[in-house]
């Protein structure tokens, strides 16, 4: 097949069907790793600033050593490799409902798969996170009632575009503090949005969490010659 164009994995989930297709960008001439659920882009190999700043902006707000992680959707992995930059964190749990996407890491046919897959502090645990985070048990099925230093999302699209009706009640009041109850004292929720700032979402946050801020994280995007940028809200309990 082509280096131009190839679709490494198609399957149908619960959720629809999920591909993973790599393709050449011939004005960069790199190799571009996509993931569509359905008709509809989840992901791109070729914008992953706010993926990387998901962690960075979360993990600077904690001042202590010894960190443990949770990551709320695997995707490509940028947010996770991103964590794993950090000489502080001591693990990293990664909630991914997919199995399909777990399965790519672990078959190593995505650019970060070794980085997650052979690093001991990093562990990919299949589960539907926002299941977990409803589970008094909490997000690691080995250790029930774990707390974390920090717990970053990034699954749906924006808190008003959700990929599951189900995943709604996460982004009130009741789900956040729900979530909140899976923190130490101190610890940092971060979450990766499509969309601008979203005020409304900022006080939702702001009910439940002491510090709660929307940042702008910009990019160039070389596919419109212009800019283009996301939003990463980071709230502290």
């Amino acid at each position: 097949m082509s280096r131009r164009f190839e679709e490494i994995d198609w399957r149908e989930t619960p959720i629809g069907a999920i591909s993973l297709r790599r393709r050449l960008d011939p004005a960069l001439d790199v190799d571009v790793y996509e993931v569509k659920l359905d008709d509809e882009y989840l992901m791109s190999s070729l914008f992953t600033v706010a993926e990387v700043e998901l962690a960075r902006l979360a993990l600077a707000e904690l001042h202590e050593a010894d960190l443990d992680v949770v990551v709320g959707g695997l995707g490509l992995g940028y947010t996770a490799g991103a964590v794993l930059d950090d000489p502080r964190v001591r693990t990293l749990t990664v909630v991914e409902a997919l199995g399909e996407v777990i399965s790519w890491h672990r078959q190593g046919v995505l650019p970060l798969a070794a980085r997650l897959t052979e690093d001991p502090r990093c562990r990919l645990v299949r589960g539907d996170f926002f299941a977990l985070v409803n589970d008094p048990a909490g997000l690691d099925p080995q250790t029930p009632g774990r707390r974390f230093h920090a717990i970053l999302v990034d699954i749906d699209h924006t808190p008003r575009h959700v990929l599951n009706p189900s995943h709604e009640v996460f982004y009130t009041p009741a789900g956040l503090r729900r979530l909140a109850a899976h923190l130490r004292p101190g610890g940092v929720f971060a979450l990766w949005s499509d969309d601008p700032p979203d005020d409304d979402f900022t006080a939702t946050l702001a009910e439940v969490f002491p510090t709660a801020r929307a940042h702008v994280v910009r990019f160039a995007n070389h596919l419109t010659g212009g800019e283009a940028a996301n939003t990463v809200y980071v709230a502290g309990r």
